[in-house]
């Protein structure tokens, strides 16, 4: 648990009080909720971002389950641009990529 996190001492009374709210200020209140979980999302994927650089030897899994092996091209906003063999890119998110071996190792030729 993060310890400069907020903590609810009564969750039956914030649970209450939410039961209280009208539709406006539950939307109000979504509107909250959704804004600070994109912040701690982006901020996990710049933190997972930041163990990558162009070179690194990288693997992942695609969405039909095969692995593949590649290099970090390009550390994109959201994504990292991986080069597997046969020269073929893929854009693939930080948390997907494994850490193959020190860059100066060759994936291929």
């Amino acid at each position: 648990m993060n310890e400069s996190r907020v903590k609810i001492i009564d969750r039956i009374s914030a649970i209450e009080a939410i039961k209280q709210l009208d539709e406006a200020d539950l939307q109000y209140l979504n509107q909250l909720i959704v804004e600070r979980l994109k912040l701690i999302h982006q901020a996990r994927s710049t933190a997972l971002m930041s163990a990558f650089s162009a070179g690194d030897r990288v693997g992942f899994q695609d969405r039909q389950g095969r692995y593949h092996r590649g290099v970090v091209v390009r550390l994109n906003q959201k994504t990292i641009s991986v080069e597997t063999e046969g020269h073929r890119q893929w854009k693939v998110s930080p948390s997907m990529l494994d850490l193959l071996g020190h860059p100066s190792d060759r994936v291929w030729g």
